[in-house]
């Protein structure tokens, strides 16, 4: 099992922010795909704290696949499926096979800022595909505004991440609400996280 300090930082605030959302369908069976689940962590967090909802992790790497493996056999989580192989860069109808209208819920965390923008576009456009109507695409990160980033350590991020690889950095908001609007979702809320971070709520329309 792989450990993530940040992930057990921040995995409360983000299912907080999980609950509020969800909770006016909490006498629904939801079923939910996280892109990039990355260690597992937070999956599992998430599934203890959200039992109504059915949990489908996924990741490119294969050892965060075989750790999130580990998380599920540990803590015998009934509600989260066996990890998934899955490129957002992908057409959506390459994502593991997936249908149209499955997902009461997609999830995104830090995808964006450690992704090309051909991920970010395949996010928008699965999403727009795989939510049900009025379903929820939720990311987490932190963003640029209007091309502007703030305050100075986000420039630095931004410019770390790009040292890492040129196609990685901060995403614009802006630029993120004209995809969603593309592939029929909108923009609903923007909750404010610590230390600059944001939830940005997409509602498919």
């Amino acid at each position: 099992m792989l450990l993530s300090p940040q992930a057990e930082r921040n995995w409360e605030d983000l299912c907080s922010v999980l609950e509020e959302v969800l909770e006016d369908q909490s006498p629904r069976k939801l079923f939910a795909l996280e892109l990039g689940s990355g260690t597992g962590q937070h999956v599992i967090r998430f599934a203890q704290k959200i039992p109504f909802v059915t949990w489908q992790p996924s990741d490119i790497k294969e050892e965060y696949r075989d750790s999130i493996k580990a998380y599920i056999d540990a803590t015998q989580a009934k509600t989260v499926l066996q990890p998934i192989f899955l490129d957002a860069s992908e057409p959506w109808e390459k994502w593991a096979g997936l249908s149209r209208n499955s997902c009461d819920v997609i999830i995104a965390i830090k995808l964006l800022q450690y992704s090309s923008f051909k991920t970010a576009q395949g996010v928008f456009s699965g999403a727009g595909q795989l939510l049900k109507q009025n379903g929820l695409l939720i990311t987490h990160g932190v963003f640029a505004v209007n091309g502007i980033i703030t305050p100075s350590c986000n420039e630095h991020l931004d410019e770390e991440l790009r040292k890492l690889n040129p196609e990685w950095g901060l995403p614009d908001i802006d630029v993120l609400r004209q995809q969603a609007y593309g592939n029929g979702l909108r923009l609903e809320r923007m909750i404010e996280m610590e230390d600059y971070y944001k939830c940005l709520i997409f509602r498919k329309l």
